[in-house]
């Protein structure tokens, strides 16, 4: 076959390049689908976890994520679901132990105490003057007893009247007895030998400079009057006594209270009919401080 070009001619060569499959051409995109998998299924779980935690846990999952120097103890394996296993479409239990946070605090500041040293010569005065007190409470008690005794008119009132004394006060009770009552039944008039006895009590405390608490009692029986029960009875025989010893020669500022109490104060609880409950309660207040045990011992 004859060669159309020549005989002369060069030989021509032919050169193929075939390029590389677009499949082959490198792994980086490899790398850019796995971070979006994995951010899709941080996502899910995410979603997931919202559903399937009660409030408590996801208090609990939050705090153990941002610690802010605390001590964190929690259940189970130790976990962020304190050990908790899920199995699918279950959710955590309710009674799953929450991260337990203890706050470090800074220890207190040292309380310094001073010791105040009482004067003893102040102390000294202090008890010279609860003697001095509890001294004419006793004088006054028995000037009581005897101007009841030397006085014809108040024979057979000493069991009307009744003096205790405790470090903390001295109380004189004027009160009624079976067939013998202080005050007309049912009213505040005193009756006449109840007045001598208020006068005789006037005389006893006049000298001192207590001041005085009257209360007024009464038994337990009601009163057929309307609108008026023991209470009003009460107060008004209390500041009917008032009057009575006003009159008797003690000035008004030595009064410091004036009350009724009705029957819930009775002297003999397990008959709060007896008529001893019904009475008039005079009560001289301290001003000097309540003598120490010591004391008290020694005076007795």
């Amino acid at each position: 076959m004859s060669n159309p070009i020549g005989r002369n001619a060069g030989t021509i060569v032919v050169k193929k390049i075939v390029k590389g499959d677009h499949g082959h051409h490198g792994g980086a995109w490899k790398v850019t689908y796995a971070d979006f998998v994995t951010a899709m299924l941080a996502f899910f779980l995410l979603l997931w976890l919202l559903n399937a935690t009660t409030d408590e846990q996801k208090r609990g999952i939050s705090e153990y994520f941002t610690p802010a120097s605390v001590s964190l103890s929690t259940g189970g394996a130790g976990g962020m679901l304190g050990g908790q296993a899920l199995a699918p479409g279950a959710s955590v239990s309710a009674t799953s132990s929450a991260p337990v946070i203890v706050e470090i605090a800074a220890p207190p500041p040292p309380v310094i105490t001073e010791t105040v040293e009482k004067d003893p010569d102040e102390d000294a005065l202090e008890k010279f003057k609860a003697e001095q007190e509890q001294s004419a409470f006793e004088d006054a008690q028995n000037e009581l007893q005897i101007a009841l005794q030397n006085d014809p008119e108040m024979a057979g009132l000493q069991d009307n009247l009744v003096v205790d004394m405790t470090p903390e006060r001295m109380r004189i009770q004027i009160v009624d007895k079976e067939g013998g009552g202080m005050f007309s039944s049912g009213s505040a008039t005193l009756q006449p030998r109840t007045r001598k006895l208020f006068e005789k009590v006037a005389q006893a405390i006049g000298r001192l400079p207590n001041r005085l608490s009257i209360s007024g009692h009464t038994d337990s029986s009601p009163l057929n009057k309307p609108n008026y029960s023991n209470w009003e009875l009460s107060s008004d025989r209390a500041n009917a006594s008032r009057r009575a010893l006003a009159a008797a020669g003690l000035e008004a500022d030595r009064f410091a209270r004036v009350a009724g109490k009705a029957d819930i104060e009775p002297i003999d609880l397990e008959d709060p009919f007896k008529p001893e409950n019904r009475r008039i309660s005079i009560v001289l207040l301290r001003q000097a401080p309540v003598l120490p045990p010591e004391l008290q011992k020694k005076k007795k």
